[in-house]
């Protein structure tokens, strides 16, 4: 059995026009990956398509098994996704908005708090700092706030594979860093983490591996150390940049004209 996430031959479509094709990458337990790539080449379409939330072609497998003849409800238990956009659950606390990560783990028609679900709750909300506002209502925290909110729903639901899109997007430099090491504490522990991320310093500081998107497809996978050079990010950015490597620093810098 393969363990974790593979991807072989991934195409996504959209409105009848190719957004990628030939992606291939994997991430196994144990692993913080990241992806990367221009605004508009498909890095959310393609993190809600390993969800299976959206459609597409070739293989996507976790732990050896198609992601496609996944049951919902199996799914809910083996890939759990945050996004920058979750709605506001109108009059929910941030204990019950955690909470709902543990519905895959019951019957839909058998909600009950067990010992377990109380547990993974407030470990959740312990990781992300927010079990101080536990019963605060949702609507009433902060955007970055409630990026950790929903991170913790994502944790509570105890799922092999972690996909965030941009989880650092509204918090400051202090939380962005935390969530950072927490994510890479939870790879740690076994879990797959696969994170789209624009900072470039921040995947080669957390990052195991990086899948670079661009011309429709992956341009590189690998150490960010050993791939993330001048060539490949003028592909996918199209623009001449510099990479800067000294004393372990990785600083990018635009390529002045000759």
């Amino acid at each position: 059995m393969i363990s974790g996430l593979s991807l072989r031959d991934v195409g996504i479509e959209v409105a009848g026009r190719a957004l990628l094709r030939g992606v291939a990458f994997d991430a196994t337990p144990g692993e913080l990956v990241a992806i990367v790539g221009a605004n508009g080449v498909g890095k959310t379409t393609l993190l809600r398509a390993l969800a299976g939330l959206y459609p597409a072609s070739g293989a996507i497998e976790l732990e050896g098994n198609a992601l496609e003849g996944l049951a919902p409800r199996e799914r809910a238990r083996r890939v759990a996704l945050v996004t920058g956009d979750d709605a506001l659950l109108e009059g929910m606390t941030v204990r019950e908005t955690v909470a709902a990560g543990r519905y895959a783990h019951h019957p839909w028609w058998d909600w009950h708090e067990s010992s377990a679900d109380e547990r993974a709750i407030d470990a959740a909300l312990a990781d992300v700092e927010l079990d101080w506002a536990a019963q605060r209502a949702l609507a009433s925290l902060s955007s970055g706030e409630r990026q950790r909110a929903w991170i913790a729903l994502a944790l509570a639901q105890e799922t092999p594979l972690l996909l965030l899109d941009e989880p650092t997007s509204h918090l400051d430099i202090r939380y962005a860093v935390e969530i950072l090491e927490l994510l890479r504490a939870v790879a740690g522990r076994g879990r797959s983490v696969v994170v789209v991320l624009h900072a470039l310093e921040e995947v080669v500081e957390y990052a195991d591996r990086v899948a670079v998107l661009g011309e429709g497809t992956t341009l590189a996978f690998g150490r960010p150390r050993e791939i993330l050079d001048a060539a490949t990010l003028e592909r996918a950015y199209q623009i001449k940049l510099d990479v800067a490597r000294s004393e372990g620093a990785f600083v990018l810098r635009r390529k002045s004209a000759p």
